[in-house]
């Protein structure tokens, strides 16, 4: 991602954000933001962010289970 200022783009900021929120996952942030998964976590390392990986609620985890089960019929 390419800026001139010091400042977050607004695309930054909303990936992060919606990240911090558990509205986006890693990946889809990062995709978001305009930066590779890796640079994305990088920056929220940097922020004081510690990522998150898998689901974040039972409901997430329910449909991530239902998906894996389907895989296995």
């Amino acid at each position: 991602m390419a800026s001139s200022s010091s400042e977050p783009s607004d695309e930054l900021a909303t990936a992060v954000g919606r990240y911090v929120l558990g509205d986006l996952s890693l990946g889809r942030a990062a995709e978001a933001a305009g930066m590779s998964r890796w640079e994305f976590e990088e920056l929220l390392e940097e922020a004081g962010f510690t990522s998150i990986y898998g689901p974040r609620t039972d409901d997430q985890l329910q449909v991530e289970l239902d998906g894996a089960l389907d895989l296995g019929e």
